[in-house]
């Protein structure tokens, strides 16, 4: 069975979490590779490599004409990801950027040890039934630990009922990037709202004045990122204008059609000079759209971008904060080794904020020289 190279590795524990999710539904069938291609933003070639590792391990079948339905008999006798460590850990992953969840696996691995660790991995695709369901799959199970990415964290969640259970059975959890604030439990972040800093003073000091921004109003990273913009332009004496915001929901911001979205919100701001892009998503869709009307970055807008996830931003030349996702699942790993380790996960603070990581590409357009200081 050959290796899968990362994107293959994240298409294919998508759809086995896929697979565990659906293996009850009689004659249940995989989404089509042009839907999958679209949903996890890769190409159609990368998910039929995945598929075909699912194909050879005898967990879908394939029906000409018809589709790719799941091997019932094969998944009920399969759990995810298992591979006989000593500690049993869940790590519950939003699964829709496969790029900063290839760096996040890989920081987690260099500290939870494959022959130690038995790392099973759920996705949830950032929504409550999912997670709802990942949940009440493991809660009875023997699981030391859970590294979690919270589902649209800025929401009331309803899922709370099943983490309090997790959480009476002193079961140590801890999240990285969205987290739930009605619970108790320590957390991996960015300074999200010093990075906005960074970034808008930035623009400002080049000059520019009318700023605008699309942000995720169900994600708690989102909501941090936008609040931080707002505070940026305050303290620079910078006009804060609603109508230069642009808000959507989580799968939007995964989904080429809200490419026109932002084409109409764009064409209705007619002085605007500069565009932050909350996410990398965000982002890949903000500059198609400019690709489509022959704009240029950064002659016709300026960009910067929140959490690019992938490695190439000084080949794009993006200003950019970079996506640490490989140092967070160290410190995610690590400090959940701590409190397996000293069973108080209740009792001692183990959050911790992390500084922004700002690289300075070449996609800020200088309108003045002269600095606000």
């Amino acid at each position: 069975m050959g290796t899968l190279d990362k994107k293959s590795e994240q298409v294919y524990l998508w759809m086995r979490s896929y697979i565990d999710e659906n293996k009850f539904v009689n004659n249940p069938k995989l989404p089509s590779e042009n839907v999958i291609s679209h949903r996890l933003s890769v190409s159609r070639e990368t998910v039929r490599t995945a598929l075909a590792r699912l194909v050879e391990e005898g967990l879908v079948r394939k029906v000409k004409g018809s589709g790719t339905y799941i091997n019932k008999e094969v998944a009920l006798t399969k759990e995810l990801g298992g591979n006989g460590g000593g500690i049993k850990v869940g790590l519950i992953l939003q699964g829709q950027d496969t790029n900063a969840n290839s760096s996040l696996i890989e920081g987690i691995r260099s500290v939870l040890l494959i022959d130690e660790v038995d790392l099973r991995i759920f996705l949830t695709d950032n929504k409550f039934a999912n997670e709802r369901r990942c949940l009440q799959t493991v809660i009875h199970q023997d699981f030391q630990g859970f590294i979690v990415d919270g589902v649209k964290a800025s929401l009331l969640n309803p899922n709370l009922d099943c983490y309090k259970q997790i959480y009476q059975k002193n079961i140590p959890v801890i999240f990285y990037n969205n987290y739930y604030k009605d619970l108790n439990y320590p957390r991996v972040t960015i300074n999200d709202r010093q990075c906005a800093d960074r970034l808008l003073s930035l623009l400002i000091k080049a000059g520019h004045r009318h700023i605008a921004g699309i942000f995720i109003y169900d994600n708690y990273q989102s909501i941090e990122k936008f609040q931080g913009m707002a505070a940026a332009m305050k303290r620079y004496r910078v006009e804060f204008q609603d109508d230069y915001i642009k808000w959507c929901v989580s799968n939007e911001a995964h989904d080429y059609r809200f490419a026109r979205s932002i084409e109409k919100f764009l064409k209705g701001l007619p002085r605007c000079t500069a565009l932050v892009c909350c996410n990398y998503m965000i982002y890949c869709l903000v500059r198609q759209v400019l690709k489509e009307q022959k704009k240029r970055v950064p002659e016709d807008y300026s960009l910067v971008c929140f959490d690019y996830s992938r490695d190439d931003w000084e080949t794009e030349g993006i200003t950019c904060s970079i996506h640490q996702g490989f140092q967070i699942g160290q410190q995610v790993a690590m400090r959940l080794l701590k409190m397996i380790e000293c069973k108080d996960g209740k009792e001692h603070n183990y959050s911790c904020i992390m500084p922004p990581k700002i690289y300075m590409g070449s996609s800020i357009r200088q309108i003045v020289r002269k600095s606000l200081g």
